[in-house]
This record gives structure tokens, sequence and C-alpha cells, in this order.
């Protein structure tokens, strides 16, 4: 495979857009892989892939197959079934957590096999107390769609900082003392599940990202190339961690990143 045949692999929130916002020359950046395969992941949970797909499209971007569009929640409910068909689980978060876990496996808050933590709405007292009932008396297994603590999010047109699956799962372990699964980045399933949908490997990708500590370990490990963009929560100016691999590009935007891939003769 040649330089400029090359795969992307991209991460959205932070990358694309913030909320409702679309980032500087996210668009264009997409008009000018068009002609390269690529995919589009996500450690958030809380919409299906159709529900992205329509929000990349409301945003002014082509609206992608919803094939091509991976979610934590997706990869979850694809582990699970490889670990127990059939499974039954107990899920606490979003709505979209639940659908994709529906679709391999059955409700159950009385027996379940895995208590699954996701992202969004659905942690209260009563939630916490089944799960920890659960895994500590039904010997569930205790998953986490993500490990990420925060997540970026826009309301009423201000930034705010949300809980991501890592907080959320933190008093399923804290009142266990079991840890749980983690499925998405940087573990290596949800790049596996992505790459598998356009038919590349490692080393046939760029993968483009916002975190150095998911998007771009993750990546790495797996011998992909990585390019850093600094619209998310590494802003531009902040020292890069001394202790994670140094991306492959590290820029202030995709319209940098553009210019970068096109002069190492990628684009």
């Amino acid at each position: 495979m040649s330089e400029k045949d090359l795969a992307f692999v991209l991460d959205m929130d932070g990358v694309l857009y913030h909320g409702e916002q679309v980032l500087d020359g996210a668009v264009a950046f997409m008009e000018r892989i068009s002609a390269h395969s690529h995919v589009f992941l996500t450690n958030n949970p809380v919409l299906p892939p159709g529900r992205v797909a329509d929000r990349l499209e409301r945003l002014g971007f082509p609206r992608p197959d919803e094939r091509l569009i991976v979610t934590s929640a997706e990869a979850t409910a694809w582990w699970l079934a490889r670990e127990k068909p059939g499974f039954r689980y107990f899920a606490v978060g979003a709505n979209g957590l639940d659908a994709a876990l529906r679709e391999q496996g059955r409700a159950d808050d009385a027996n379940a096999d895995f208590v699954v933590v996701g992202e969004g709405p659905g942690l209260d007292f009563e939630s916490l107390t089944t799960g920890i009932n659960l895994v500590l008396k039904k010997d569930a297994r205790l998953v986490a769609t993500n490990p990420d603590t925060t997540v970026d999010a826009t309301r009423d047109g201000q930034h705010v900082v949300l809980p991501g699956g890592g907080a959320l799962v933190a008093p399923f372990m804290a009142a266990t003392g079991r840890q749980p699964v983690f499925i998405g980045k940087p573990g290596a399933l949800l790049y596996e599940l992505a790459m598998a949908r356009i038919g590349v490997e490692p080393n046939q990708c760029v993968m483009i990202g916002d975190r150095p500590d998911t998007d771009i370990v993750g990546a790495v490990r797996l011998g992909m190339r990585t390019g850093l963009v600094r619209t998310g929560r590494f802003a531009p100016g902040e020292e890069y961690p001394a202790d994670l691999p140094t991306p492959d590009w590290d820029v202030g935007s995709l319209r940098e990143l553009a210019d970068e891939l096109e002069a190492a003769g990628v684009l």
C-alpha cells in the first residue's frame, strides 16, 4: 500500500465538532480524504450509529454509512456476546447503551451475567445498589464501555465537563472491590472493529484524535500512524506528556493536518 492509499480512522468529538459547533477545517478535511477509506470511532456509548450519522449530516458533513461509525456501546455488545453468547445484562447509562446490548443479549436486573456501565443519565442510588448486589451476590462481571473520566460537552452554548465512563464506574469499583473490564480506547477492540469495517491492517492506517491518553496511545500500541489535533481537551501550546508515545503529526487543527499530510505525500 502506498502513502496515497492510507486509510483514516477518526475520532469525532473534539476532532470534527464540539457539541453543535463544527471545528476549524473539519468539513474541508473530510472532503480532502473522501477518496481514502475512512471510518469513525468513538468512546461515547450514548448515541447509536444512526443518530451519530444524523448529527454529522446536520452539521454539514456528508452523511456516512452507519456501518462506518463504531461506538463503544457496539464494541461492548460484541465483546459480551463473544464472552457469553445470549448473555444477560444490567446496564447503567443512556438508552443508546441498552439498545446496543439488546441486539446481542437480554436485560435482566435479577440474574445478570454482566453489569455494564456507560455514559449519560442512569446512575442513581437504586441502580448502584442493584449493580453492586449483582456483582457481589451473583458474581456478575463489571464492565465499562470506556475509561474516560471526563467528557466535553456544550450546554446553552457554553462548554461543560461531564462525567465519563471511568468516573461513572468508579462507585461500583469502590463498593465491590472489583476492577472492571474497559472496552473503549485505548484498548485494542474498538480500533480492531473499526479497521475490520474497512478491511485494513494497522500499518495501513492513520488514526486522528484529540486525546493523547486514549486516541494516540491505543493506536500506537497497534502500530498505526497517528495525528493529534489540539482542538479538544489538549490545547495548543500545552506540553505533551513525556510518558506517552509521540504522534507522527501534532497540529492545531485539521486544516493544518491536511497541509502536513499533503506535504508528506499522504494526500
